[in-house]
């Protein structure tokens, strides 16, 4: 599994670093006073104690690949990151858009992140949202996540298979996300958090 390798070196040397996440509502943190971006940043604090690092949320709610790419000027190159994590799919999923068009539009997204910056990227699926009939639309377009991973030899974070893996474990599912079965829960979020971590981990048993 591929891994951020630069973002771990100077996470580790304590060299000073810029990581913009960018995404919609489950990177903005809906409806809850800690999301993903707040339980990363102190897993990578915990996990590498001399970095010194700025975690810098562009989180909207609603908001689409195609959204994402309209304000990556501004919202993320104007930031000057070292690191982007890359989170779009349910909006997309079911607000009209067909895979090809959001496949196109999250790979428009890499190629101008790289053309603008020496970022590294990391790209994030988001949530399960349950054994229901829409859950075969939204794992297409996460697979459509992975293939543009492999295509640009980006990490890749399978938030829904981490927390697929979590349930058939231990953990209920309702307890997961909030009244709308969507959008996570604080302790949905610190899972979605716990697999971007494994990227960062010397462990090759990644989910």
């Amino acid at each position: 599994m591929k891994r951020p390798d630069k973002i771990i070196s100077r996470l580790k040397s304590g060299e000073p670093l810029r990581i913009v996440a960018l995404g919609d509502s489950l990177t903005q943190g809906w409806m809850v006073r800690r999301g993903y971006v707040d339980f990363l940043n102190e897993m990578i604090k915990k996990r590498f104690p001399n970095s010194r690092f700025v975690l810098i949320n562009r989180g909207i709610p609603g908001d689409t690949a195609e959204g994402g790419l309209y304000r990556l000027e501004y919202d993320v190159i104007g930031e000057k990151p070292d690191c982007v994590i890359v989170q779009f799919g349910l909006n997309d999923a079911f607000s009209g858009y067909s895979p090809d068009e959001y496949e196109s539009l999250i790979n428009k997204i890499i190629t101008e992140i790289r053309k603008s910056t020496q970022a590294e990227i990391i790209l994030v699926t988001s949530s399960y949202i349950g054994a229901i009939r829409e859950n075969r639309i939204v794992e297409e377009f996460y697979g459509r996540l992975e293939n543009l991973a492999r295509k640009h030899g980006l990490p890749i974070a399978k938030v829904h298979a981490y927390w697929k893996k979590r349930i058939s474990e231990d953990v209920e599912f309702r307890k997961l996300v909030q009244f709308d079965s969507v959008h996570p829960t604080e302790l949905g979020y610190m899972l979605m958090a716990e697999a971007i971590m494994q990227l960062f981990e010397e462990t090759d048993e990644i989910s």
